[in-house]
């Protein structure tokens, strides 16, 4: 995959509340002010790489679920704008795939098959660039990683 630059800060997950979160009075991720100030910009992004950074090994999401779980509906393409400045060699990446689980990036691309190569090797059964039922990261699994203890 093409490197990618970083935008943001690192978010906290264990603090904070989201619109989405708030209202099902649930804790959502608070992004560390004193890294990125109020820019709103910097601080989506900081919720949506804190998302990605907890979908557990072998389980995946959609662009759209990311940004659903981060606190910002509908802003699946924001999520894409994302992946594509990060430049962290330890964000889980891979993990994130179209809403019908097939892989964005043009078939047999390089980063397509780093893609396909990395979630086979995490146990992700892989069909002509397609994870088969889109198997969604838990709920409880990626809300506990997220938020901490309910």
């Amino acid at each position: 995959m093409a490197a990618r630059r970083t935008h943001g800060a690192v978010a906290d997950p264990r603090h904070g509340a989201g619109p989405a979160r708030r209202a099902a009075g649930q804790p959502g991720p608070r992004v560390n002010a004193a890294a990125i100030g109020d820019d709103p910009a910097a601080q989506a992004r900081a919720r949506i790489l804190a998302v990605i950074r907890a979908i557990p090994r072998g389980q995946v999401m959609g662009y759209g679920q990311v940004a659903a779980k981060a606190g910002l509906p509908g802003r699946a393409r924001l999520t894409a704008r994302v992946l594509g400045m990060n430049d962290d060699p330890e964000l889980p990446w891979h993990r994130v795939l179209r809403s019908d689980g097939r892989i964005a990036m043009p078939e047999g691309s390089a980063g397509w098959k780093e893609q396909s190569q990395r979630l086979r090797a995490e146990g992700v059964a892989i069909e002509r660039g397609r994870v088969k039922g889109m198997p969604a990261a838990g709920a409880d699994d990626l809300d506990a990683a997220l938020w901490g203890p309910g």
